[in-house]
């Protein structure tokens, strides 16, 4: 049976640039995982069996938007994406293309990456704010921790980087079948994919990268420390500028220290040692 999905497309015309950016973390919390930003209006697409009309309408009334809903079938939405997705690079560090997109010249990295319904090309400030940060970051022979790995974009860099392991995890099963699709393609050995809604683990990582939201950082904040190693590297994204320092102050008092903040479009990426 062909899973679907709920199309809701709400018009932003004439509103301050910033709420769009603002409507996608706030329809995240809600559990929708597809964005595609227009001229003019912003889709935003569920499954059609989390979808609730009444959180959507409570969340839109303040902003006085309406929104209107299409139901699509699995298969459109790739369709959808091979439409909307040009290749980008982060300088001269990385690039990023889908398969049916010419080599990208003039990068150290290359990353053939498929969306599908997962988050992850690099276009989003918080995934290309996370990959400035790890541009300098040593991975090599490192173990690293991907939380929320949704195409598995992060996790690959990692990996092309020199990490030795890299454990990518995200809640959601088409993400898991998707992130695994994009390691085979670029010839990935060391990452392991599995579906997780938490980082609760018994292993111990160098370097772990949460590129999701505030709430869900927030709820495994306590579980940070335990997995990181003593000289680790914490890297926390998905995250408005309006949230980045209360998320500093958070994360002082779980023994991080803040070394940088990126930011992007009104996101950014934080990263933090261990005090």
């Amino acid at each position: 049976m062909t899973q679907q999905y709920q199309e809701v497309i709400i018009l932003i015309s004439n509103q301050p640039e910033e709420l769009s950016e603002i409507l996608i973390a706030q329809l995240a919390e809600l559990g929708y995982d597809g964005f595609l930003e227009e001229p003019h209006q912003l889709k935003a697409y569920i499954s059609a069996e989390e979808f609730n009309q009444q959180a959507l309408t409570n969340l839109l009334t303040p902003y006085e938007l309406v929104a209107s809903i299409n139901t699509i079938e699995k298969q459109n939405w790739n369709i959808l994406w091979e439409s909307n997705f040009s290749p980008m690079q982060v300088d001269q560090f990385v690039g990023v293309r889908a398969s049916f997109h010419a080599p990208i010249q003039g990068v150290k990295h290359e990353l053939i990456i498929t969306p599908k319904m997962s988050f992850g090309t690099g276009h989003h400030g918080t995934t290309y704010s996370v990959m400035k940060l790890m541009e300098p970051i040593n991975f090599n022979a490192k173990k690293v921790f991907d939380f929320g790995t949704g195409t598995g974009i992060l996790a690959i860099l990692a990996e092309k980087l020199g990490a030795a392991l890299v454990m990518g995890v995200d809640n959601d099963p088409w993400c898991i079948e998707n992130a695994a699709e994009n390691v085979q393609v670029n010839n990935c050995k060391n990452i392991h994919i599995a579906l997780s809604d938490t980082i609760a683990t018994t292993d111990q990582y160098d370097i772990v990268i949460a590129n999701i939201n505030r709430h869900i950082l927030e709820t495994n904040m306590l579980l940070f420390p335990q997995i990181i190693n003593r000289d680790g590297i914490l890297i926390l994204s998905g995250l408005l500028i309006s949230d980045e320092l209360e998320m500093i102050e958070l994360c002082k008092k779980h023994r991080f220290k803040h070394e940088q903040t990126m930011t992007k479009d009104g996101w950014v990426a934080i990263q933090f040692s261990v005090k």
